[in-house]
């Protein structure tokens, strides 16, 4: 599956409708987000049942801005709806694909009751 751009309209359907959504924070005149590109292209179509998306942060200032993006390219991960990974700057292929494997391992309900017995 190819990579979808994602709007501020959108972004939450998004997240609703699919249970991995990877998103990419991006813009044309940065470098390293070009180089970044072909890389999370080839990982789109290697996981198919993964929604790889892309946020053009010149686009959608509100959106970056209401996602903290403070340095581009920022890769995200949600799984069930919930961020599980945020990193700025470029992935190789190698260290993409180990954190594709490493959300569609993680087990939320593990994560959500760590998390409800640390709020206790």
């Amino acid at each position: 599956m190819a990579t979808i751009d994602i709007t501020q309209q959108s972004f939450a359907q998004t997240l609703e409708d699919n249970s991995i959504v990877f998103v990419d924070f991006w813009a044309a005149w940065c470098g390293p987000c070009r180089m970044f590109a072909p890389t999370y292209g080839a990982a789109a179509e290697r996981h198919p049942e993964i929604t790889f998306a892309k946020v053009d942060t010149e686009a959608e200032q509100a959106l970056a801005a209401a996602a903290n993006i403070t340095s581009i390219p920022t890769l995200m991960a949600f799984k069930d709806k919930t961020l599980v990974f945020s990193q700025p700057g470029a992935l190789n292929a190698t260290g993409l694909e180990e954190v594709i494997q490493a959300v569609k391992n993680l087990d939320m309900d593990k994560l959500r009751a760590e998390a409800g017995h640390q709020h206790a």
